[in-house]
């Protein structure tokens, strides 16, 4: 279960009553836990407007039509991972250093081995020796196998190395690591679109997935980083880690509004089981849950 993010919420409402004081609390309330102004903006013209039209009269109607709001800005549904009627399937992992990527992809890995898949991880930040030594223990830990070359390596030869042995061993499913680059680095950048390029060329087909792995404690500067990437490579959809640490989640909201891609997954711990399906409604229960 997704833990109560925006504390502040649930206060605001708390044995209050309607009046313009209520709303301007609210407001600071969205703006503080990260929501940004954009999509503040945004919820606070659409309540306002909400309460003209249906005239409500009580602090609680509000919440319910706060409530109402996030979920129609989150999509109605949870959204699962594409996967190829063809093997083997191809999910790629971008996004910088420190937001919890090759974690992710270890918690990804655990989960299909569990529905007794066959998982191969591909290392493909080769410009930093301590990702694949970490992906490396990942896999052994996690019983899956393993493609890498040696440090400094080209990763879009890595990539081709993966999706090849993938097709000879009969691999269900290709999870490719990149590097935690730096997303104002043109070169790197440049780097992940040939990696990009590799794969399609290899399958025949776009990547099932793009994934961008977001840390949610960096707020606003989440939005950028998702912004430059999207311009390399089309992001399909987002994972969203460090979930349970953030008491500004309110990022998922902005990423919902500026950026139109679906949230995937969310990390909420660290054990392997920490990875679940983002699900908009039980988010927004979630947000005003006493």
């Amino acid at each position: 279960m997704l833990r109560k993010l925006l504390g502040a919420l649930t206060g605001v409402f708390r044995g209050r009553q309607l009046d313009d004081s209520l709303l301007m609390d609210l407001e600071e309330a969205l703006i503080l836990s990260d929501v940004g102004m954009d999509t503040t903006d945004l919820l606070m013209t659409d309540l306002r407007a909400a309460l003209h039209k249906q005239r409500l009269k009580q602090a609680d109607q509000v919440r319910e039509a706060l409530k109402q709001r996030i979920v129609e800005l989150l999509g109605a549904e949870t959204q699962p991972l594409q996967v190829s009627a063809e093997k083997p399937t191809v999910w790629m992992f971008i996004g910088v250093n420190g937001t919890g990527k090759t974690t992710t992809i270890a918690k990804v890995a655990y989960r299909l081995r569990r529905q007794r898949q066959q998982v191969l991880m591909a290392a493909g930040d080769t410009f930093r020796a301590a990702a694949q030594e970490q992906l490396g223990v990942w896999a052994k830990r996690v019983d899956c196998q393993l493609v890498q070359h040696q440090s400094g390596a080209d990763p879009a030869a890595v990539i081709f190395d993966s999706v090849q042995a993938a097709k000879a061993r009969g691999i269900d499913t290709v999870l490719v690591d990149t590097a935690g680059r730096l997303h104002t680095k043109h070169n790197l950048m440049e780097e992940l679109k040939k990696v990009y390029r590799v794969v399609q060329r290899e399958l025949g087909r776009l990547p099932d997935e793009s994934l961008l792995v977001l840390d949610a404690s960096t707020g606003q500067n989440g939005i950028s980083q998702a912004a430059t990437f999207g311009a390399a490579v089309p992001v399909t959809g987002i994972v969203l880690t460090k979930l349970d640490g953030s008491a500004k989640g309110g990022i998922v909201l902005a990423i919902a509004n500026q950026l139109k891609v679906p949230i995937r997954l969310v990390g909420v711990g660290e054990r392997m089981e920490d990875l679940e399906d983002f699900d908009p409604k039980q988010f927004a229960a979630g947000l005003f849950a006493e």
